[in-house]
């Protein structure tokens, strides 16, 4: 945010109001994700909201409005990343998924939707407070943070993940890239863990393993129509519901600290009614 007044919240799912353009309506129920809302244009922090009908996409049916934003920019995400891995060859019967990150927003909907897909999902988190909850998202192991910590000693390391998508970026990446699969593929979604790579290009030369860039800010209509469809048949919605935690818009200035603090676990839907 590079000016003020500012109004933040970068995705947000309601009713259309009122409408200029043909392809939405007065009732049509839409989601808006990215396009650099609520750090450029002003965003979904709000009881109201004009924008672009290009930046829109319409409520898959079975979703609603409360649903979609749970998983929001974050669900919406890890599905893009599911699908990029399936797109270079990832099919469930092979060796353990690798989710990094696990326990956070792209991490908790990355395990759910694996695991509903049939794939055997290793979670990675630093908070053995988490484990339960992975566990009942469908992780079928628990991988400590410590066990991907170590800076990278070897370029190659034993062939262990068939694929992962990966949240946390930094050392963590590089150590995972020498431990994949042949041919095998990582989806990098986030930085939690710094931007910095400090990996050399070996497991890329010597195993074909693929690096695969996951923005969800400016992806096109269509990526995002097939993602959200699938996020509507693809993620079991009582699994939705175990992430979910409730909040209001008074809530936020103590939300904040949290997130920068790691100590938000899942999903928060803010009513911005309340």
């Amino acid at each position: 945010v590079r000016t003020y007044p500012h109004v933040p919240g970068i995705d947000f799912a309601g009713t259309v109001e009122t409408s200029d353009d043909p392809r939405y309506a007065p009732g049509d129920k839409v989601i808006l994700t990215g396009w650099r809302v609520g750090e450029v244009h002003w965003g979904g922090y709000a009881t109201r909201a004009r924008v672009k009908a290009d930046w829109l996409v319409p409520l898959p049916q079975g979703l609603t409005t409360r649903q979609a934003m749970a998983i929001g920019t974050a669900g919406f995400t890890a599905m893009l990343a599911v699908t990029a891995l399936e797109d270079h060859g990832l099919a469930p019967g092979a060796d353990e998924v690798l989710v990094t990150g696990a326990a956070g927003g792209v991490g908790s909907v990355a395990v759910a939707i694996l695991a509903h897909l049939g794939y055997s999902v290793a979670a990675v988190t630093g908070r053995p407070e988490t484990e339960a909850y992975l566990q009942s998202l469908g992780a079928a192991r628990i991988v400590p943070r410590a066990d991907l910590a170590e800076t990278v000693k070897r370029p190659l390391e034993a062939e262990t993940w068939a694929g992962c998508i990966d949240a946390v970026g930094g050392a963590m990446l590089a150590r995972v890239l020498g431990q994949m699969r042949y041919g095998g593929s990582v989806a990098s979604v986030g930085l939690a863990g710094g931007a910095a790579l400090p990996a050399t290009v070996i497991p890329f030369l010597l195993r074909g393993v693929n690096l695969l860039g996951i923005d969800s800010v400016m992806r096109p209509y269509a990526d995002r129509v097939r993602a959200w469809s699938r996020l509507s048949r693809d993620l079991p919605l009582d699994q939705l519901e175990r992430m979910i935690r409730p909040a209001t818009l008074s809530d936020l200035p103590a939300l904040g600290p949290a997130i920068l603090k790691g100590q938000v676990q899942g999903r928060v839907v803010v009513d911005v009614r309340g």
